[in-house]
């Protein structure tokens, strides 16, 4: 089975732009198909703000793993790209986050999806509704572009706009 889902990337350490791409490209080497991507938003950090801004975006996959082996990955490439956690919410090289599994609600000690805070997060939702705002989230059961209205999203401007459904090209 096919299965969909939504990553959160982010980056606020030295060539934040390159660590974006080298985690899609560590993305795709798990034969993950990358089937659409937000453009590139540069943010205001949330919760520990003494820290850099950050670019993020937001990515759909399909892939044949389960969520737990998603988030393996993840965590695997974050640990590639020199991922260290010494602040809570502090600066980080990259940042991978399932935000959204299919239609499901999962709730281990590892693992919760929908993301837990998505629905506060601007940085999360204003790339998602690039993607797609009708998306309603499971657990709350409102659409992504209800979700972003009811927030503040100034801390989030557009840094590189999507110009192709190739998103190597996004990084040129």
């Amino acid at each position: 089975m096919v299965n969909r889902a939504f990553l959160s990337i982010g980056s606020n350490i030295g060539k934040r732009e390159r660590y974006l791409y080298e985690a899609i490209q560590a993305i795709e080497k798990h034969s993950i198909k990358i089937s659409n991507f937000s453009s590139i938003f540069e943010t205001d950090p949330v919760g520990f703000t003494e820290q850099d801004l950050f670019l993020n975006m937001v990515i759909e996959i399909e892939t044949v793993k389960n969520p737990h082996e998603l988030l393996e990955i993840c965590l695997d490439i974050e640990q590639q790209l020199d991922r260290k956690r010494i602040i809570h919410w502090g600066p980080r090289t990259i940042d991978l986050d399932i935000i959204l599994f299919n239609e499901e609600i999962i709730h281990t000690k590892d693992l919760i999806i929908p993301h837990p805070r998505m629905h506060e997060r601007a940085f999360v939702l204003v790339p998602l509704a690039e993607i797609n705002g009708e998306i309603v989230i499971p657990n709350i059961n409102r659409t992504v572009d209800n979700l972003l209205h009811q927030i503040n999203s100034t801390g989030v401007r557009l840094w590189k706009k999507k110009q192709d459904r190739d998103i190597n090209k996004l990084f040129n």
